[in-house]
C-alpha cells in the first residue's frame, strides 16, 4: 500500500497541480487530504473545483470550518480573501467534510484527533517559533488512537514521529503555504520552512510496517505571488516566492 498525503493547500492551485503531477509521475493512485484547502489570497475557486472533481478522502481543517461556521463579517482575513469567490456548492462541500476520517488503514485529522486548531507534533516556543514536542507531549494528544499510521497537518511543518506500539505520525507539511506570519500577536509569530517548494508525503506499508518520505516539489509560483500582491498579501507573496521572510 502506497499513499500520497496532502495538507494545507490554502488555495494555491499552482502548488497543488505540481504535487498532483509528481504523484502521477510516481504512479500513486491513493491520495488523502488533511484540510485547510481553500483559505488564502490565491485561487480558492480553482482549488475547490479541482478537489471536488478528485473526490479524495478529505477532512476539514480549522480554516475550512471557519468558512462555514460564522457570518461573513466575522471571518478572519484568510477566509475573507476567498469567501466571495465560492459558490454555495463549494461551501456545501466544505460543510460536509468530517473532522476526522479513516482511509487506506490510516487515521486522518487536521490538527490532533480531538482538535482542528491544536498543534500535535510541534508547539509554539521561544523566539515565536515552532519547536518539536517531546514524546509525552505527542502521546498526550493522540486521542487514544491506535492505528499504526496517524496523519496530521495544520503546522505546515513536515515531520515523521515514531510512537510506542509501532505507530507512526506523519505531518506532510503544506502544499501551498511554506511560510506564514501571524501579525495578530506581538511580537509577530513567524513560521518559515526556508524553501518555496510544494510539500507532501508518501507513506508506504512495507513488510507490515509503515515508512514515509517527505517530498518537496519545485514549481513556478509567480502567478500565485501576483495574486497575493493584488490582495495586499505581501507576506504570502514572499512565502511562495522563497520560503523565507526578510
Amino acid at each position: 500500500m502506497t499513499l500520497a498525503v496532502l495538507s494545507d493547500i490554502h488555495g494555491n492551485i499552482a502548488a497543488l497541480e505540481a504535487v498532483l503531477a509528481d504523484i502521477d509521475r510516481r504512479g500513486i493512485s491513493n491520495i488523502v487530504n488533511l484540510g485547510d484547502s481553500l483559505s488564502g489570497p490565491f485561487d480558492g475557486l480553482a482549488t475547490a473545483e479541482r478537489l471536488i472533481a478528485l473526490d479524495l478522502p478529505t477532512v476539514s481543517g480549522n480554516h475550512d470550518r471557519q468558512l462555514v461556521d460564522r457570518p461573513k463579517d466575522q471571518m478572519g482575513l484568510w477566509e475573507a480573501w476567498v469567501i466571495d469567490d465560492l459558490a454555495p456548492a463549494h461551501l456545501d462541500w466544505i460543510a460536509a467534510l468530517p473532522d476526522t476520517a479513516e482511509a487506506f488503514g490510516a487515521f486522518l485529522c487536521h490538527g490532533t484527533p480531538e482538535s482542528d486548531e491544536e498543534n500535535w507534533l510541534d508547539r509554539r516556543g521561544p523566539g515565536e517559533r515552532l519547536v518539536a514536542r517531546d514524546l509525552d507531549g505527542v502521546l498526550a494528544r493522540d486521542g487514544g488512537r491506535r492505528e499504526r499510521l496517524l496523519l496530521c497537518g495544520h503546522t505546515h511543518t513536515p515531520r515523521v514521529v515514531r510512537l510506542p506500539g509501532d505507530r507512526m505520525v506523519v505531518n506532510p507539511g503544506s502544499v501551498g503555504c511554506p511560510a506564514y506570519l501571524d501579525s495578530r500577536m506581538e511580537p509577530n509569530f513567524i513560521h518559515q520552512t526556508g524553501a518555496p517548494d510544494a510539500r507532501y508525503a508518501i507513506v508506504e506499508e512495507r513488510d507490515g510496517r509503515w515508512s514515509a518520505d517527505l517530498v518537496a516539489v519545485p514549481y513556478d509560483a509567480s502567478e500565485m505571488a501576483a495574486m497575493a500582491r493584488a490582495k495586499g498579501a505581501e507576506s504570502w507573496a514572499q512565502a511562495v516566492s522563497d520560503g523565507w521572510f526578510a
